[in-house]
């Protein structure tokens, strides 16, 4: 459920006047067409237009002609106003068509420049179009050949009115001076400052002495532990590259040993994943409550290897003598990744599970559907996958296929792009047995009413084929839309065609038969389906509206005056079935609102009690208290605020820095600094940048009751995928965000959540983030470069001050190292380090690096 009002574009541009060319000759013209794009100004008229254009330089033999071809491309969704030369038409989604005028004309040796207007200011590289390419016509209109773009370029963002949205914008422009500014208050700590796990234990002391395993020693277990001993045993193996060997039942009393044991364990009152770890001279001994409480005193084992056991890879393990009690603050401790926009091979999911089990996250949201993808193979529906589960060029939007997005190509399957791909049956059953071992929950989602295009023509393409055999019941068995349905819409991301007839039988019948089939592959897995995300999000103003099947079901249901309420009417049949099924139901927050006859929303209070946990993702927009309005009311809540846990949202505006901005930006600090039952002490500025008075910002603001603290039931971090390719970027989204996550997931309330005074609590909380940005670089960076063979974390470039002549560089993580350059070559962790303020020279270049010389993006300093 993406706020998210950007996506990617699609535009059609030239077409050779040369209708009868051989296809290898158009792409041998496509590969001399060399094409950039520049974002001009968001400062240009109104506030919130950009200027852009796209440059064209024909190094063919051939003139570019006003008919014959036209250039689609994707790019983040919003309207654009033609230029003088050419056409450009929204399609659907973030798909975009650009074709010739009549005028147009551009002879070989020659350039032409395509300026053209759009709405919502664009700061970032990875706004621009993606995924070009050429479709050529003849004489008759029929498309003949389509050629993909490889000569292009994105110009630089540079000029304040690039780095700005507009005059609306209240962000200062990026720069490294910016970075430098921010990094200043950040102080390198003495080692034993740092923490010694992350998510931080309830109550941990370090004891003196140290228990030193110079050889394999034995892991002991009770019965019902050998998961937990196994995965244990691998982890060590790996550390250390040999065998501890496995035992179940206790050690020897005079034996040096691993023993994990389940006891009567409670921590501040609870028992659930909580756990006990002691270490001394005997050895090491996890006692936890239950399963999930060993596995996680094994997580907090591991941590306190220490860093340099993960750079050396062999015994010594050198560990201190500890006595540490701990459990969660919330039971449910959850990331959301979205494979529908792009998708994520299953070796990415299960690294993905791996990270979270370290950190002590139990739940994962699955996002296998949405309107550019379905994901998931569903026995009996072939054509989800076949269909749903890939993009391609299609001729017309009425065809049973999916189109382009997020620059997924012309092709299906085309290396790189990430718009196709789903897992197998089985593939899916082993994510979930992968995820068990690890004492995750994953929770499936099928998103209706809307957010289901990729449903919806996956269910047209069965009925046309059912439809040609002459099986009209056969064809009617799933379908998703009322033929007639003449509403006119556009959903958050642009799409005109993407929610299902809430009128159909068929609707409810398609949803109950993926829901079984997901069912068995939990039972396969050894488990049982309990949880199902249903979404419920972003149903766009006009749906139904001109749908004879809703006008005769809102005939019959005299109570619901608004087409936009039959959502809730949606949800209230959906849940019949889905409560024969026992199932809790999740959904977005919009599934909690109803709308009032002035146009406002409200609280639904129809679904208390009912198994229904609404997903609050808004702190920051029109109803920053919904959270608690529901809590209040009765409902169990997730906390997902957008300002602090959309994991996607770009680190900050230096437009290199890939991810969306719609709400702003989030960086690692933000994760940490989340206060649950109080979110607008930790809500500091609006989507703009504007910065807010908290107490005037949010005096009328509804609090939460004492006694419904209850209901917050955890928090979930957000990955949605428009601008993630592939593993490397999904895994530079998550690091080091997770860590901060975590940390608000897990670890006790922090002193400055409840403390009134702005001041001190801004004073108290930024010593507190130096000692978690410490540790970060120096204990959790050695680790997860070492984990899984290495993790991709973001490692954030230096900021950079020049003053009288000098150059002062610093980190945002106390403990990495600069390097720099001063020939213009770019710096490697063997270059000259940065230790004191250095004479500017001509084309100095800096990199930030870890220990194990993983560096950051370069920064070029031109002096003077």
């Amino acid at each position: 459920m993406n706020k998210c009002n950007f996506s990617i574009l699609v535009l059609l541009l030239l077409g050779f006047g040369i209708g009868c060319q051989s296809k290898i000759n158009r792409e041998e013209m496509v590969n001399q067409l060399h094409l950039e794009w520049e974002l001009e100004s968001n400062f240009v008229g109104e506030d919130g237009i950009f200027q852009a254009r796209f440059i064209i330089n024909n190094h063919s033999d051939e003139t570019l002609m006003d008919e014959g071809w036209a250039l689609f491309f994707n790019m983040s969704p919003r309207k654009l106003l033609e230029t003088n030369h050419v056409h450009i038409e929204h399609l659907n989604g973030d798909w975009y068509k650009m074709r010739p005028k009549i005028d147009f004309n551009l002879p070989p040796g020659a350039s032409i420049s395509l300026p053209y207007k759009g709405l919502e200011g664009i700061i970032k590289e990875s706004d621009a179009p993606m995924g070009l390419y050429f479709v050529f016509y003849n004489q008759k209109g029929e498309e003949e050949d389509i050629v993909s773009v490889d000569n292009f370029k994105v110009r630089p963002f540079i000029d304040e009115e690039q780095l700005l949205r507009g005059e609306s914008d209240r962000e200062d422009p990026y720069s490294p001076l910016k970075r430098f500014e921010e990094n200043a208050v950040m102080t390198k700590l003495p080692a034993d400052d740092l923490l010694p796990i992350i998510p931080t234990p309830y109550n941990i002391k370090i004891e003196e002495g140290e228990f030193k395993i110079t050889e394999p020693i034995g892991i002991f277990f009770d019965k019902g532990l050998k998961n937990e001993a196994q995965y244990l045993h691998e982890k060590l193996e790996a550390l250390t590259g040999t065998d501890f060997p496995l035992s179940e039942g206790d050690p020897d009393a005079d034996c040096q040993s691993i023993l994990l044991k389940i006891a009567d364990v409670q921590v501040n009152g609870q028992s659930r994943e909580a756990y006990q770890l002691s270490i001394d001279h005997k050895g090491i001994k996890i006692s936890g409550s239950d399963e999930a409480g060993v596995f996680y005193g094994v997580q907090s084992l591991l941590s306190l290897t220490g860093p340099q056991s993960f750079i050396v890879g062999a015994l010594p393990l050198v560990l201190p003598y500890v006595a540490m009690d701990d459990a969660p603050r919330f039971p449910f401790r959850s990331l959301h990744m979205d494979v529908a926009r792009n998708f994520q091979d299953k070796e990415t999911i299960k690294r993905t599970l791996d990270l979270m089990a370290h950190y002590k996250l139990n739940h994962f949201l699955f996002y296998t559907s949405e309107d550019e993808g379905w994901r998931l193979e569903i026995p009996g529906l072939p054509e989800l996958t076949t269909i749903g589960g890939q993009r391609q060029h299609i001729k017309d939007l009425n065809e049973a296929a999916l189109h382009p997005a997020y620059g997924s190509g012309p092709e299906a399957y085309m290396d790189g792009k990430y718009g196709s791909g789903f897992y197998t049956r089985e593939e899916f059953i082993g994510i979930l047995i992968y995820a068990k071992e690890r004492h995750i929950t994953i929770i499936p989602e099928l998103n209706f009413p809307g957010h289901a295009r990729a449903a919806i023509k996956a269910m047209e393409a069965r009925y046309d084929k059912m439809m040609e055999r002459g099986d009209e019941s056969g064809a009617e068995e799933y379908r998703l839309i009322d033929p007639e349905d003449s509403s006119k819409y556009l959903s958050a991301q642009s799409y005109k065609d993407n929610v299902v007839s809430v009128a159909r039988a068929s609707t409810y019948r398609f949803y109950e038969k993926v829901v079984d089939e997901m069912a068995k592959m939990y039972v396969e897995a050894g488990l049982e389906l309990k949880k199902i995300h249903a979404g419920g999000d972003e149903v766009p103003e006009g749906s139904w509206t001109g749908s004879p099947m809703a006008a005769a079901l809102l005939d019959s249901l005299k109570e619901i005056s608004d087409p936009k309420n039959l959502q809730a009417y949606f949800f209230r049949e959906l849940l019949k079935s889905l409560e024969k099924r026992n199932l809790e139901i999740h959904v977005w927050e919009e599934m909690a609102l109803l709308k009032t006859g002035e146009g406002t929303y409200q609280p639904n209070p129809e679904f208390v009690g009912k198994n229904v946990i609404p997903y609050i993702w808004n702190n920051m927009f029109d109803y920053p208290d919904l959270g608690y309005q529901l809590a209040n009311m009765g409902y169990e809540v997730v906390l997902c605020n957008v300002s602090n846990f959309y994991f996607d949202l770009a680190y900050d505006n230096d437009p290199l820095e890939p991810g969306l901005y719609w709400a702003g930006f989030v960086n690692t600090r933000d994760t940490w600094t989340f206060a649950p039952f109080d979110w607008f002490k930790t809500t500091y500025s609006t989507s703009m940048g504007h910065k807010l008075d908290q107490v005037d910002a949010f005096k009328d603001m509804v609090r939460i009751k004492p006694e419904a603290r209850k209901n917050i039931l955890g928090l979930e971090a957000q990955l949605w995928g428009e601008t993630i390719k592939g593993r490397e970027m999904a895994e530079y989204y998550m690091l080091p965000k997770m860590l901060g996550f975590a940390e608000s997931a897990w670890a006790p309330e922090r002193n400055w959540e409840d403390m009134e005074d702005y001041g001190l609590r801004e004073k108290t909380q930024s010593l507190q983030w130096n000692r978690f940005a410490n540790t970060i670089a120096r204990r959790e960076y050695p680790k997860l470069a070492w984990w899984n063979g290495g993790y991709n974390y973001r490692i954030a470039p230096p900021g950079v001050k020049v003053e009288g002549g000098k150059i002062f560089a610093n980190v945002d993580f106390p403990g990495l190292e600069i390097r720099f350059t001063t020939d213009g070559s770019k710096p490697e962790k063997e270059s000259t380090l940065y230790q004191n303020p250095l004479k500017a020279t001509e084309n100095m270049k800096f990199r930030a690096f870890d220990i194990h010389g993983n560096g950051s993006r370069e920064i070029n300093i031109e002096w003077p």
